[in-house]
């Protein structure tokens, strides 16, 4: 079957949907108490930070949901709870997974996580999820129609990013935390109007399809980024009208072995993407040149 097909790709999405929405559910049961000690971390000490019940509850049913439709000969999973190795999956078709995007969020009861599920094609999201359990809302998109959100009661509205166009009035969206002496003066630096803070990747992206902010920057530092945490928000804000890429202008590529994404990158609702991203490097070079005086 070709896959790139445009029904196909319907069908993929409508699948990729329902499987998000039952993970939602599971999330929220456990953010809820419904299920019990799902509060709470259970590997404090995991690398790449916390690990709890609800992230393997949900990475469970995702997987258990995706490989009796898709199999395992044509597609590739890439799941932040059984990622393992170097190198990249030997397949074109690869769904990339973060099943609880924001943990630290979620055992701190800020409601800020979120769930990503997205479909790539050698290297590129073509197919993507990010639900948002708290706000009860899910995004989704497939490459060339648009991004859409849908409501429990299965509501459905298409949805873009603001068309704000002047640098002086973004609002830039970031963390309340995890930054590090070398990003904080980048974002002080930048000439944007207003701060938005807001957990996961997910929830950040998110905000920038309600229109409650425009930018987002990640910037490695001692760690950085992994696939899992851009590849469905990336495509859900491309698709909206927005931008998604490393400060130099390159896109981002998944399923290169190393799953961390390295360096400068930002999302924006597109509109002074390029300025933003040059004035970036601008600002970097002159702290790192500070730095090394």
């Amino acid at each position: 079957m070709d896959l790139t097909q445009t029904k196909k790709l319907a069908e993929i999405e409508a699948i990729t949907r329902s499987v998000g929405w039952g993970a939602a559910n599971i999330l929220r049961s456990y953010y809820r108490g419904e299920v019990n000690q799902g509060n709470l971390a259970i590997n404090e000490d995991k690398k790449d930070g916390p690990v709890t019940a609800a992230d393997i509850a949900a990475n469970h049913y995702i997987l258990t949901k995706l490989q009796a439709v898709f199999d395992t000969d044509t597609f590739g999973y890439l799941s932040e709870e059984t990622h393992q190795g170097t190198d990249p999956i030997a397949k074109d078709w690869v769904w990339i997974i973060d099943p609880l995007d924001g943990t630290r969020d979620f055992i701190d009861k800020t409601g800020e996580y979120a769930l990503h599920i997205a479909l790539a094609y050698q290297g590129r999201p073509v197919v993507a999820v990010v639900a948002i359990p708290e706000a009860e809302k899910l995004y989704f998109a497939s490459k060339g129609h648009g991004t859409f959100v849908e409501t429990p009661d299965g509501t459905v509205n298409q949805i873009s990013v603001s068309d704000r166009n002047q640098v002086e009035n973004l609002c830039l969206v970031v963390s309340r935390t995890h930054r590090d002496d070398r990003f904080q003066a980048l974002i002080e630096a930048l000439p944007l109007k207003d701060r938005l803070y807001m957990g996961s990747v997910g929830g950040k992206i998110a905000t920038i399809l309600e229109k409650t902010s425009d930018v987002y920057i990640s910037l490695s530092g001692k760690s950085a980024a992994k696939d899992w945490d851009f590849a469905a928000p990336e495509l859900i804000l491309t698709e909206a009208g927005g931008k998604f890429t490393h400060f130099n202008g390159d896109p981002l590529t998944y399923n290169r072995g190393d799953v961390r994404q390295w360096g400068g990158l930002l999302a924006s609702n597109g509109h002074c993407h390029e300025l933003l991203c040059q004035q970036s490097l601008d600002i970097l070079a002159k702290i790192d040149g500070k730095a090394s005086k």
